[in-house]
């Protein structure tokens, strides 16, 4: 089996989640590993048997064997380093938001485009399995026309908080950390809405720390929120004429959900980004350069209604 070898620039929490599912894909190699301090990727990469390591991330982008990156740094740096890789002919799946608005994701996609490698948003809950079952449901009928949802992701971290989630610097605040979810979630039922309205709450560094977003589609309407100030019980909510979908806690990485009191249940294989790894695999080995399950221009439809949001609540960067 030929495998394919795997860079990861950035190497924080997220990056630890993702390689020990990246261990569970047998056609997938760790081959490199890279951080702006080297100690700290010669650990990261003994810790997880990795093939060689960087303490800059040009060097990974550079290395001929690498191919396909996974870029796992902070908001800001997203945009840089995945133009930076696809220029370099790397294919690379980017951590969500996979831009901070519209004009970083639309250049990302034209440069992927231009250099024919593939690229998709690491958003990991579209590949899980029960949320694409409960998608076959909905297309099913069995609760109806939906025509409402609810979706929240909202959790106790203001007083712990590090402070890369509340960097404007670094993009931070709730809205592009976790809100992104609940919003991904409308988009995905019921497409790009009509209108958006939205109230946010904001630390004294300028980032949202509440938010609460109300949409209008042709046929229903959602309301969600994101939050650093309180645990929320991390269910959602879809309803139809017909019925309900509870989606079970924590609702962006459920193992089941319920139709009308009646549960299901989708055990997943390790943590779950397990699936988007092998989507990426057979994009790669398909010769395609984006999902089918999640586009170039769904990652486009996301950042748009993200920045409608955004303007709502009047959230804008430092760097923008």
């Amino acid at each position: 089996m030929n495998k394919i070898n795997w860079g990861i620039i950035g190497l924080g929490g997220i990056a630890h989640k993702f390689v020990l599912d990246l261990q569970l894909i047998e056609d997938a190699n760790l081959y490199a590993v890279a951080s702006r301090s080297l100690e700290k990727a010669e650990e990261f990469a003994i810790q997880y048997d990795a093939d060689t390591f960087y303490g800059d991330y040009e060097s990974l982008v550079n290395d001929e064997f690498v191919d396909i990156i996974y870029i796992a740094t902070p908001h800001h740096l997203h945009y840089q380093w995945a133009i930076c890789a696809l220029q370099n002919g790397k294919s690379v799946l980017c951590e969500k938001p996979m831009g901070v608005n519209r004009h970083q994701v639309a250049e990302m996609i034209d440069m992927a485009v231009k250099n024919k490698v593939f690229l998709m948003e690491a958003l990991w809950t579209r590949f899980n399995p029960a949320i694409n079952e409960i998608e076959d449901r909905i297309k099913a009928n069995e609760i109806g026309d939906l025509n409402y949802l609810n979706a929240d992701f909202c959790f106790d971290m203001i007083d712990s908080t590090k402070d890369r989630v509340l960097n404007m610097d670094l993009a931070g605040g709730a809205l592009l950390d976790i809100g992104i979810y609940p919003v991904f979630l409308a988009y995905l039922f019921f497409g790009k809405p009509l209108r958006v309205r939205a109230v946010g709450r904001k630390h004294e560094s300028g980032a949202d720390i509440q938010t609460a977003i109300s949409m209008v589609f042709p046929n229903g309407m959602a309301s969600l929120s994101c939050g650093f100030v309180s645990k929320s019980d991390m269910r959602a909510h879809l309803y139809g004429t017909k019925g309900k979908i509870e989606i079970f806690e924590n609702w962006h990485e459920s193992e089941g959900f319920s139709i009308n009191d009646k549960e299901y249940h989708y055990p997943k294989q390790g943590r779950g980004y397990t699936y988007e790894i092998k989507e990426c695999h057979w994009c790669l080995q398909s010769g395609k350069i984006q999902s089918e399950l999640w586009s170039h221009e769904n990652s486009l439809d996301l950042v748009d209604i993200l920045d409608m949001i955004r303007a709502e609540i009047d959230l804008q960067y430092p760097f923008e």
